[in-house]
């Protein structure tokens, strides 16, 4: 364990995953960006589902985080929620779980309550993915290794906050007043603020899309170019003009 936190202590870890009829959503397509990563220098991978998972944890040689992805009832993402879900990322071979660590319920009991009954029944590194600073600090005291801002802007709780920016209000409240390492996740889509989240206590950073979502990258250009040709086409601006 003590191997794999300092493995990833002060670095990026690429988010890899990929959903719907998006060409890289396929277990090849994942695990090319993965190793893309770790040859950019990345010190670790998440990733989502089994086979993709398996095909990654097979092809890189840093430490990787697997969830499974499902939803509440309430539509919001569940991530990991069922001893199924983890028991199955533990067969493959995950050296990291990362489990919902929110207030939301979920075979019975809260995150919290969840990861402090898997801690006791399995010997693995478990990721807390919270959403504010009450269920972080909870999930803390029920034996979460690690806590990770990642559903902050996603709950039903926190789904008022600005979501073009990271919390960087949670993280600081976290790095202050933890003694678990804390994991900035969560809209890091720019390389000042993955900086500034290491220069603010975290133990490390995960940026996905910015980095494994080209179809949604591209559209960030094109929304941008477009708003521009809107704001000259009111201005009555002509671009022959620069012809």
């Amino acid at each position: 364990m003590l191997e794999i936190f300092n493995e990833i202590k002060g670095g990026l870890i690429v988010s890899c995953q990929s959903e719907g009829n998006d060409p890289f959503n396929s277990p090849e397509g994942v695990t090319l960006f993965a190793r893309a990563a770790e040859m950019g220098g990345a010190k670790g991978i998440r990733s989502e589902g089994i086979e993709k998972t398996k095909m990654i944890l097979e092809n890189v040689n840093i430490p990787v985080i697997g969830i499974i992805k499902s939803q509440f009832e309430d539509g919001t993402v569940k991530i990991t929620g069922t001893y199924k879900d983890f028991e199955s990322l533990l067969k493959i071979g995950c050296q990291i779980i990362a489990v919902d660590g929110t207030f939301r319920k979920r075979e019975g009991v809260t995150g919290p309550e969840f990861i402090n009954l898997l801690k006791k029944n399995y010997e693995t590194i478990i990721c807390a993915d919270i959403s504010t600073y009450e269920e972080a600090i909870a999930c803390a005291e029920n034996g979460a290794d690690f806590i990770s801002t990642t559903l902050s802007g996603y709950t039903p709780e926190t789904k008022f906050l600005n979501t073009d920016k990271p919390d960087f209000k949670l993280l600081q409240q976290l790095t202050k007043n933890l003694n678990v390492p804390v994991i900035a996740e969560g809209r890091y889509n720019q390389p000042d603020y993955a900086a500034q989240a290491i220069r603010m206590g975290a133990w490390c950073v995960v940026v996905g899309t910015a980095i494994t979502r080209p179809r949604i990258i591209t559209r960030w250009f094109v929304e941008a170019i477009e708003n521009v040709k809107m704001e000259m086409d009111q201005n009555n601006f002509n671009m022959d003009n620069l012809i």
